[in-house]
């Protein structure tokens, strides 16, 4: 779960797979007697874009900031591109970061602030004006180099703090909750941006976020932390469809949670229901275990009398949020559980779905997911 990716698996006698551009191994942090990070490990590729994705607390920002060495880890190493940082200081890495606070001079103006870091690089005069130039245009703001940061909105501050960080051309960039700050209409459109600007530059990023929309719309890979450790390591969709701890199931995205119990192999009970379940074929009978499923993956289209887990159910309460809505629903074999469906306005016109209404619905077996609990 924490491992360093490998390319390809080697064949006797082939080359070692190229390491990844960034990687980390067996690092930990402490900060008296609380460990911040256990023993973390994991690596970067050239060009990827990856999110720290996690709760308040979970670690994620001080790894940012152990990788970007404004702080030292208590154990472990660093590399990047073949070289060992772990114990440089921040001006030997090669990285630019962006803050959640934008962290701009307010005495400097625009075109200051993104060429201060010019001058560690050497770059004075004409080639500094126009590197300065061009990474204003390329965020978008060509005629904003004069006026200082009180003139300019949250969203054109974050651009000129992007612009600033990739002035000096790093191998590496570091975003640390850069848009949490902003509106939310903002926030949406600057995240496209960010992605796009990173598929035209093919920088790799890490970027730090507690938003799993953040996460899952932009990253190539996830990194999901808990309480200073890694939980899962994959691409948005299999952090989303394919949960490998109950932590990450219920806090990216929305899930459903009962107990339940192992029948047989791919048979399992919650309540007084009995369901196929594809995810316990590997399962032992009597195995206690959690069952979730999406909201959204709970079927009410099309049901014959064949469908395995075909349920009652009755709809307690609706909510509308625009391009669906959002059911909370009784379950008669399953006493005391509230379950939670999402369903499309087409299916709630259709089918005339309103509160106090009973339904039949499936629980698709291929889409249940089971965590086995300790006996």
């Amino acid at each position: 779960m924490n491992q360093i990716p490998q390319r390809a698996v080697v064949a006797a006698g082939a080359a070692a797979p190229e390491p990844p551009y960034l990687a980390v191994r067996d690092l930990s942090k402490m900060f008296g007697n609380f460990v911040a990070l256990r023993e973390i490990t994991l690596g970067v590729e050239k060009g990827e874009f990856v999110c720290f994705l996690g709760p308040s607390g979970c670690g994620k920002t001080t790894l940012l900031r152990c990788i970007a060495g404004l702080e030292s880890q208590t154990t472990g190493y660093i590399h990047q591109n073949g070289r060992d940082i772990s114990r440089a200081p921040p001006a030997k890495r090669d990285f630019g970061i962006v803050f959640q606070s934008y962290a701009l001079f307010p005495n400097l103006n625009v075109a200051q602030n993104v060429g201060y870091g010019l001058k560690s690089k050497r770059i004075r005069g004409k080639a500094a004006a126009q590197r300065v130039a061009e990474m204003l245009a390329l965020v978008g703001l060509p005629d904003a180099g004069r006026k200082y940061p009180a003139q300019l909105s949250g969203g054109q501050q974050q651009r000129v703090a992007l612009a600033r960080a990739l002035a000096i051309e790093p191998g590496l960039l570091l975003l640390d909750e850069p848009l949490s700050a902003l509106d939310a209409r903002v926030r949406v459109h600057l995240r496209h941006e960010i992605k796009a600007l990173h598929r035209r530059l093919g920088i790799t990023t890490i970027m730090v976020t507690h938003d799993q929309e953040e996460a899952l719309t932009m990253a190539d890979r996830i990194v999901v932390m808990n309480h200073g450790v890694i939980d899962q390591i994959g691409t948005p969709e299999q952090i989303y469809r394919a949960p490998a701890t109950p932590f990450v199931a219920d806090f990216v995205g929305t899930m459903n949670f009962a107990d339940g119990v192992v029948l047989a192999p791919g048979r399992v009970r919650i309540g007084d229901a009995e369901l196929s379940c594809d995810a316990a074929a590997a399962l032992r009978a009597g195995t206690p275990i959690g069952v979730c499923l999406r909201p959204e993956d709970i079927r009410v289209r099309d049901i014959g009398e064949s469908v395995p887990n075909r349920l009652a159910a009755r709809i307690d309460e609706i909510d509308f949020l625009g391009s669906f809505c959002r059911a909370t629903l009784s379950l008669a074999a399953v006493p005391g559980v509230e379950i939670t469906g999402d369903f499309s306005i087409n299916l709630m016109r259709d089918h005339a779905l309103a509160a106090g209404q009973t339904l039949t619905i499936v629980f698709p077996p291929d889409r249940l997911r089971v965590f086995a609990k300790a006996e």
